[in-house]
């Protein structure tokens, strides 16, 4: 089963994943997106262990469970801050000083969002295209 973890950061600067779609609770915390994501995959550990110690039946939700991580902005821009904000922006047609809010967590509408999307999409096309010699 393929479920959704949702990664946003707090408004005290740390980031948070947890599993809108799953009746069982898996939540990741951390400093950083990279910390949150470390500490949601140890839970996730914990709780399969947990139900193998116990003897209780591992719920059909979580048996052979892979996750798709979403992020909000900042998550996005903190996980993948070896990005150039200023080049994004540019990229996505999106002035680079609200890139940086963005980054800081203002909010987002879902049209600059799908922008910065196609943005990073064409990036990464671009990259596998890429052979080097």
């Amino acid at each position: 089963m393929k479920a959704t973890a949702l990664i946003e950061k707090g408004k005290d600067g740390s980031f948070t994943i947890f599993t809108p779609d799953l009746k069982s609770t898996i939540i990741g915390e951390g400093d950083t997106v990279l910390e949150a994501k470390a500490d949601f995959e140890n839970t996730m550990k914990e709780v399969l262990e947990t139900y193998e110690e116990t003897g209780e039946p591992i719920p059909e939700e979580l048996q052979n469970i892979t996750f798709e991580y979403k992020y909000d902005m900042p998550s996005f821009l903190n996980c993948y801050n070896y990005l150039n904000m200023t080049k994004l922006a540019d990229k996505a047609g999106i002035n680079p000083s609200l890139m940086r809010q963005y980054k800081r967590g203002q909010y987002v509408s879902e049209k600059q969002a799908s922008k910065i999307q196609e943005a990073v999409h064409k990036i990464g096309r671009e990259l596998l295209a890429i052979r080097l010699v």
